[in-house]
């Protein structure tokens, strides 16, 4: 039976339910793509078997969600699909960085831009793929794992407070690290540090903490290899000259001192004060001919075109007047340098006289004996500079000295273009001690002296005669009623050692 009334003297209490429980799981709708993010649904709260007919809030919520998923499925901006696509192109994958890995740093990355509302702002073409942004996260964890932690003043104090209760943590401690890790991107975790920020160095007052066995291995791998991490920290270069200076020095002459700083411009000329030296200088050597003072004033020319960079005809001319002067001082180590960049200027395309110079340059490489710089140059020649005269002079010359034809040799010396007999000059005495060895073989008894003078291509007898008694020949010169004779019988061994020992050696200053 059931009251309807109740009892008398029974006191009524409305009837309460029991407050909410919370359950031992969480319900989670399942995603449907990258771009949907987590969202905790809240809890099922009990209710009474009375109410079953109408259906749970929270129930509802995941249904619509599950459908602003299927919407969202399709919302994706076109810069993030590019994204995708450009990370899972062939051409992008990394052999040490898996799919799964690759995968879920993709969907990481896209997850942050949603949860912070900045998927269509971000700059998805600029974007470091995931698979860059993993081998960053993986150096960070080697510099980690390389560098030892450093014990502040503060450390000792939370390392006992943590070894009092492991289980606390304070709000301070999530503050500094991870709350900050939750709020950066994942792309700009590395690039927010400098080099030094990342480098934990240790400290100066203790000891310095032993290395691990791991840590060295690791170190013997990156010395192994090249393009590792370094570990010792480097001060940075300063940084290369922008452009060529430009020298405003409006002096004609300046002395020649090696650079053993940068420049100043200050102390450079600028070019159109360069010509009015260059002027100033060739009066000078037709007047004075003081080669020491020209050579140190070309020097310095030289230098001032240098520092500025100027590559141009006039450049050109200064090193041809240079080295034309060198040349008829015997300087071949001034020679040689103006010889050098002369090439480098003809194979830029400049203008200027680069038949002359090419054939000293095969005559310089007969003086020195240089076989393989010759047919080097000689293999540069085109077929119309072999026509040129000074060339095909100098290759003449070559021809007759490889075939022992020391009258052609001593003909074309006589009738040399341009300044080629002062290089010709500097190996003559040479090719005819050799000629005269020669001679010695091939004409025994003796041989009548102006014979020797027209064949060696002398001025004079007296000269040939001199040329003789300097390699202690005067014991094999006899005087005739009409002529002087040359006995060539007694006189072949003395040339053949000096013909070996003229050729053991050359002699020269500034050579390559």
């Amino acid at each position: 039976m059931s009251w309807t009334v109740p009892p008398p003297g029974v006191q009524t209490m409305p009837y309460s339910y029991p407050p909410a429980i919370n359950t031992a799981y969480t319900a989670v709708p399942v995603r449907q793509g990258f771009s949907q993010a987590y969202q905790a649904q809240p809890q099922y709260t009990y209710s009474s078997p009375a109410n079953t007919s109408q259906s749970p809030t929270p129930s509802m919520g995941s249904s619509s969600d599950h459908q602003q998923s299927q919407q969202q499925k399709f919302d994706w901006p076109d810069p993030v699909r590019r994204y995708v696509q450009r990370s899972f192109q062939s051409s992008n994958l990394d052999p040490s960085v898996d799919r799964l890995e690759l995968e879920a740093k993709l969907k990481e990355t896209i997850r942050f831009t949603q949860d912070h509302g900045t998927m269509y702002t971000t700059d998805w073409d600029s974007m470091p793929l995931p698979q860059a942004i993993i081998k960053n996260e993986r150096q960070q964890a080697l510099m980690q794992l390389m560098t030892p932690p450093v014990m502040t003043a503060a450390a000792p104090a939370a390392v006992v407070a943590a070894a009092v209760n492991p289980k606390k943590r304070k709000s301070s401690d999530l503050s500094g690290t991870e709350a900050s890790d939750s709020n950066t991107a994942p792309w700009r975790a590395a690039k927010g540090l400098s080099l030094e920020d990342r480098i934990t160095k240790p400290s100066m007052d203790g000891p310095l903490p032993a290395k691990s066995k791991f840590q060295k291995n690791v170190e013997k791998r990156q010395r192994r290899g090249d393009g590792g991490y370094q570990s010792s920290y480097r001060s940075p270069s300063p940084p290369p000259p922008t452009g060529p200076i430009v020298g405003f020095n409006q002096k004609l002459e300046k002395t020649y001192l090696r650079l053993t700083a940068a420049p100043k411009p200050a102390d450079v000329r600028p070019e159109y004060i360069l010509h009015q030296t260059l002027d100033l200088l060739k009066k000078k050597w037709r007047k004075d001919g003081n080669y020491n003072y020209i050579c140190d004033q070309f020097k310095s020319l030289r230098q001032d075109l240098t520092v500025q960079r100027i590559r141009n005809e006039f450049t050109v001319s200064v090193y041809e007047i240079h080295a034309r002067i060198a040349l008829e001082k015997g300087d071949l180590g001034e020679y040689n340098q103006c010889q050098t960049q002369l090439r480098a200027l003809y194979k830029a395309g400049l203008k200027g006289n680069s038949t002359e110079f090419k054939a000293y340059r095969i005559l310089y490489f007969i003086h020195t004996a240089n076989r393989t710089a010759l047919n080097d140059a000689i293999a540069d020649l085109t077929t119309a500079e072999k026509e040129e005269r000074p060339i095909k002079h100098a290759l003449n010359v070559r021809s007759a000295l490889a075939l022992g034809n020391y009258h052609k040799f001593f003909q074309l010396y006589l009738d040399v273009p341009n300044m080629g007999a002062y290089l010709m000059d500097m190996f003559v005495k040479r090719e005819r001690l050799a000629a005269l060895a020669n001679m010695c073989k091939a004409f025994k008894q003796e041989l009548k002296l102006r014979y020797i003078t027209e064949e060696l291509a002398f001025e004079s007898d007296a000269e040939a005669a001199q040329f003789i008694i300097d390699y202690s020949g005067e014991k094999c010169l006899q005087e005739r009623q009409d002529h002087i004779v040359f006995q060539t019988a007694k006189a072949a061994g003395d040339f053949e050692t000096a013909r070996a020992e003229a050729f053991s050696r050359v002699d020269l200053k500034g050579q390559i």
